[in-house]
């Protein structure tokens, strides 16, 4: 189960990339650009759009990119072969995350796995080793499959009260079942970290893992434009001792990676595609471990338009748009160590993150003190596009 390090533009692109509209960022010698892709080529096309967020209010975001025209910036595959911090040369781009002034946020609890997982998280205090046998107990009490329940519905409010005459109401069932669901902020615009890129866990995690997901670009009516892949980095020891650790268990330093590009809706790939997707997960560890795993986005229980409607409208707004993880029910149980302790992340582990229709979103794992620091954030986009006449 090889995933190549500096990633390849065969991990990396969509499989029909050749009439997929693909929308990215990446970081020149004078500062970011707005790119797309057109024969396995990097087109800056920042001088008739300077922002991603500007892209994500056109009327037909696709057919805008279409019809722009820009510079050469070279082969994906150099690009994205200089992009790690080890293989950087200036003279060449490197790819950055395709959002830029947009929010981002981050839907929880979605899928029932990943909602067992947090239940299980808080039980156990964020140990590890508590685990497999809260696990048990909480098959024992509501079983195992709850996809049939529909959210905020009369059946589970009966379910909800009698988990609370039994003790054992979660304020994560509270999101999962009951009609409010959990949308947090994962981190602020300019934060996120592109493909082929370090992603962050916290120093003193010792219980950790990636979250696989779809992201979608919201333009600021609440209008989904386009997609692309994203890794909720999770600490679940830090959110398992409380979910007011919320903050600290998900922003951290290069914690929310998202890319490789955005895939614009159009007549051959939209809402209806996202929700129909499979989201494969691949590991691989320096120590040989592996693990494989897949998401089907057809067992969400929130579908995403509610999602979005309960992100933004009368009640909040959102003028530079949004961009929103739609949830995992990716949940690792499989021991890497020792028995009973389930998985975690080593540095250095590779992370890929792929579906055909998407590409691959590919990272290495570093602890967040580690990696690059976040330098570069709204201020400096907007001096840089100002000094090259972009504004």
């Amino acid at each position: 189960m090889s995933i190549p390090w500096p990633p390849t533009a065969e991990t990396l692109l969509p499989a029909d990339h050749d009439r997929a509209v693909l929308v990215g960022r990446v970081m020149g010698a004078h500062g970011p650009s707005v790119v797309t892709v057109r024969d396995n080529r990097l087109i800056d096309i920042t001088a008739r759009v300077a922002t991603v967020r500007d892209l994500a209010e056109y009327d037909d975001p696709a057919a805008f990119v279409r019809g722009c025209a820009g510079p050469d910036l070279g082969p994906v595959a150099e690009v994205i072969a200089h992009t790690p911090p080890e293989f950087r040369r200036p003279e060449i781009p490197r790819l950055l995350s395709p959002i830029d002034l947009q929010p981002v946020k981050a839907a929880g609890v979605t899928f029932v796995v990943s909602l067992m997982e947090r239940v299980i998280e808080e039980r156990c205090r964020g140990d590890a080793s508590l685990a497999d046998r809260v696990r048990e107990q909480i098959t024992e009490h509501v079983g195992t499959d709850l996809s049939a329940l529909e959210p905020g519905s009369a059946e589970t409010d009966r379910l909800k009260e009698l988990l609370v005459a039994e003790g054992w109401w979660s304020q994560y069932l509270e999101v999962g079942l009951g009609p409010d669901a959990e949308i947090f902020t994962k981190c602020a615009p300019m934060a996120s970290v592109g493909t082929a890129a370090d992603i962050g866990v916290h120093p003193r995690s010792t219980w950790n893992n990636p979250e696989p997901e779809v992201v979608l670009l919201i333009s600021s009516a609440g209008r989904a434009v386009g997609a692309c892949l994203g890794n909720d980095v999770n600490l679940r020891d830090f959110e398992g001792r409380s979910a007011l650790l919320l903050t600290a268990a998900k922003d951290n330093n290069a914690s929310a990676a998202v890319g490789p590009f955005i895939r614009l809706f159009d007549a051959a790939f939209d809402l209806d595609t996202v929700r129909k997707l499979t989201v494969t997960l691949r590991i691989r560890g320096v120590d040989a471990f592996t693990l494989h795993a897949e998401s089907s986005m057809a067992e969400i229980s929130r579908d995403p338009e509610e999602l979005i409607r309960q992100l933004m409208g009368l009640h909040h707004q959102y003028p530079d748009g949004v961009a929103l993880f739609l949830g995992t029910m990716f949940a690792p149980v499989q021991d890497r160590a020792e028995p009973g302790l389930g998985f975690t992340h080593r540095l250095d582990d590779l992370v890929a993150i792929e579906t055909p229709t998407l590409g691959g979103l590919i990272n290495r794992v570093r602890t967040s003190d580690i990696c690059e620091p976040w330098r570069f954030g709204t201020a400096d986009l907007f001096r840089s596009l100002s000094a090259r006449g972009m504004l």
